[in-house]
């Protein structure tokens, strides 16, 4: 019998709107597909359905093996998944824990004992001389700069020697100890032989869908620290490439946002804001494995044109037109600034 979408939203039934994925042909799939890409919910259960319909389209074209949480918030605050795929597999987090990292360090400063004004300092044997980032650019040191830069650097362009500066004021095994307190037991970094140094470490999506949550709630550190850490992620410097790549400008200022890669993984979490700054949609994405399309392109290929990238993209058109006209009336507001571009001077 061939349900379609508006009788199934008519009934509010998940189960008639599955069923419309899992028995059209694929005329009528397709079809079924442009009429979720147009729909722009008007509650909660809309946009968890088409999140999920969206998910599994994009996942099974882009191949590899996914690991994710989704959660969008009732107009209550309460959050409910919309996705739940292998959420408690612990995963290689890669610079996703960035932000694991920068919550340790803004723990101290909520507790006084580091400011972000102080000044650490980059030495020539502290800098990694990756393609990514920007104090391998500098070409002379040494040099010295604030740990709120450090913190900007590692959130936004995900500088790896950013995370070694920051490593300087919380150790590895003193920022998994942090982590620990607040109850993460999955997310934590690698400690090496230097004790200032550490491998970004494993986590689970479920895991920092909560730490992200819990960060929008006020939850994990001070409002100052929360309102800093959000706006860097949310700030038009940060990821572009997956979640953000469909939006404009402004609408990229309502999406905090932090990637992961390294060989095989390719992985995104971060927070869909509405309108009025409230948290709607937090997702934690993680992706490995093999891919569809030519394995030896897709292995150094970190880009939007990679197949997880451009699932992620159009995903991500689908999380944010799912806040348009839903909204969390609970919780703490975080507004984004209006898009000013500059010309120096």
């Amino acid at each position: 019998m061939d349900i379609n979408r508006r009788f199934a939203l008519g009934l509010g039934s998940a189960a008639a709107a599955s069923a419309v994925v899992g028995t059209a042909g694929p005329a009528r799939a397709q079809e079924t597909d442009a009429e979720w890409d147009a729909l722009i919910p008007t509650t909660a259960d809309l946009a968890r359905l088409k999140i999920a319909h969206k998910y599994r389209q994009q996942t099974w074209w882009a191949g590899g093996t996914w690991s994710s949480y989704i959660g969008v918030a009732d107009t209550d605050g309460a959050v409910k998944a919309a996705v739940s795929d292998e959420a408690d597999r612990v995963v290689e987090a890669y610079s996703v824990n960035k932000v694991a990292v920068a919550v340790a360090v803004l723990d101290k400063v909520d507790r006084g004992l580091i400011t972000l004004d102080q000044r650490v300092e980059v030495t020539a044997d502290i800098v990694i001389h990756d393609t990514d980032g920007i104090f391998g650019l500098d070409g002379a040191y040494p040099s010295s700069v604030t740990v709120g830069h450090a913190l900007a650097a590692l959130l936004t362009v995900s500088d790896n020697t950013a995370v070694r500066l920051c490593g300087l004021v919380v150790p590895a095994l003193e920022l998994n100890e942090i982590l620990r307190a607040k109850g993460f037991v999955h997310t934590r970094v690698v400690p090496v032989a230097n004790p200032n140094r550490f491998f970004l470490g494993t986590t689970t999506p479920r895991e920092t869908f909560t730490l992200l949550h819990r960060l929008a709630a006020g939850e994990l550190l001070s409002p100052a620290s929360t309102g800093h850490l959000l706006a860097v992620l949310r700030s038009l410097t940060s990821f572009t490439d997956g979640v953000r790549l469909g939006l404009s400008s402004q609408e990229r200022l309502n999406v905090a946002t932090k990637a992961g890669w390294y060989a095989d993984g390719r992985n995104e979490a971060g927070i869909v804001f509405d309108a009025n700054g409230k948290a709607v949609i937090t997702f934690a994405l993680f992706a490995s494995g093999r891919f569809r399309g030519d394995q030896a392109v897709n292995a150094d290929n970190y880009s939007a044109t990679h197949p997880a990238l451009r699932a992620r993209a159009e995903l991500g058109r689908s999380l944010y037109d799912s806040v348009l006209r839903i909204t969390n009336n609970a919780g703490r507001a975080y507004r984004a600034p209006r898009y000013r571009a500059g010309n120096g001077g």
